[in-house]
């Protein structure tokens, strides 16, 4: 569902107030957030979903990296996950048994690997293949980010490069027929960096998703409302390889241009860009996005680099409010 219409369907749902909610639905948070014993732990436990259709043909490689997507949301709260349960929609007309078998291989591997139990889950009938997990994960309340608490002077510091659903796209398209650096990419769990990041005074973070870098830079912003502006360094932005390329034949997804479209009014262009799609692409496993103070900010990237993050880099900066909310400098 694109942006817009998920505000419009949405914007409508209210709900009663409770002293242990600290994040509902009602804002563009990674996870919801519900305070588990304010007098004593102040543990705070989190909540997400997530699925995902097939972006690579190998069933054991899809089923990691929906896994690895929907367990991002936790990390990006700071938090660590705790528990999941499948979320199973079975093309059987497309998808054998042995290959449904393998897609649940390959994400109980993720769930697994980030230290999670497999709970059991949910399975129904598709005439399109999907797949991914309802987390539950946790945080202590001194460890939580939030997406939109950035402060001005902050530097952005990006784990990973960006462009996965224009090089998805060309691989279904059978434009290319590899993509082993997204793959890489997509299938490492954002849990390491999570780690590394408490060592340092993280303002905010957020990963970035299903609305791309641009659309999770204005939840950043608070949808506009924050006081301060975001300057993107637009030539130190990394990407997979091929997506230049492709983008300038057209393969583009659907998604992309629904973001776009959506999130546009909010950008002033300042510098020389011939394409500007990749900034709003729509990304599956994507990185997370660290707003910290500016003399943590290049050991941060150091460390991320060191822990297997090969394309972490400072990608932009906080401002005084500006005419507009991104500028793409």
């Amino acid at each position: 569902m694109g942006p817009e219409d998920l505000r419009q369907i949405t914007s409508s749902l209210k709900q009663p107030s409770y002293k242990e909610l600290l994040i509902g639905f009602e804002g563009s948070e990674d996870c919801g957030a519900f305070v588990l014993d304010s007098q004593h732990s102040g543990d705070i436990l989190l909540n997400t979903a997530d699925f995902i259709t097939p972006i690579v043909d190998d069933p054991y490689i899809y089923g990691q990296i929906a896994a690895a997507n929907s367990l991002s949301d936790v990390f990006a709260m700071g938090g660590r996950a705790l528990s999941a349960l499948n979320l199973f929609m079975w093309d059987s007309a497309h998808v054998s048994k042995e290959m449904a078998r393998e897609i649940l291989e390959g994400g109980l591997s993720k769930i697994t690997e980030s230290h999670a139990m497999l709970l059991g889950g949910h399975t129904t009938s598709d005439s399109e293949q999907k797949y991914g997990l309802s987390v539950t994960g946790v945080v202590e309340s001194k460890y939580l980010w939030r997406n939109n608490t950035a402060q001005i002077g902050d530097l952005l510091v990006l784990c990973k490069p960006i462009g996965s659903g224009i090089v998805s796209t060309g691989l279904k398209a059978r434009v290319i027929t590899h993509a082993d650096e997204m793959i890489q990419s997509l299938c490492k769990l954002n849990m390491y960096a999570t780690q590394i990041a408490r060592e340092y005074e993280i303002h905010a973070c957020t990963d970035i998703t299903g609305f791309g870098l641009i659309g999770h830079i204005f939840e950043m912003c608070s949808k506009g409302k924050a006081e301060y502006s975001v300057l993107l360094y637009s030539s130190d932005i990394p990407c997979f390889s091929q997506v230049h390329t492709l983008s300038q034949e057209g393969i583009i997804p659907g998604g992309t241009y629904a973001n776009k479209e959506a999130f546009a009014p909010f950008v002033n262009i300042e510098c020389d860009i011939s394409d500007d799609s990749i900034f709003y692409d729509v990304q599956t496993s994507g990185g997370l996005l660290f707003a910290l103070p500016m003399g943590e900010a290049k050991d941060l990237v150091y460390d991320l680099r060191r822990a297997g993050y090969e394309y972490a880099t400072i990608i932009g900066e906080i401002l005084p409010k500006r005419h507009n909310t991104i500028l793409l400098g």
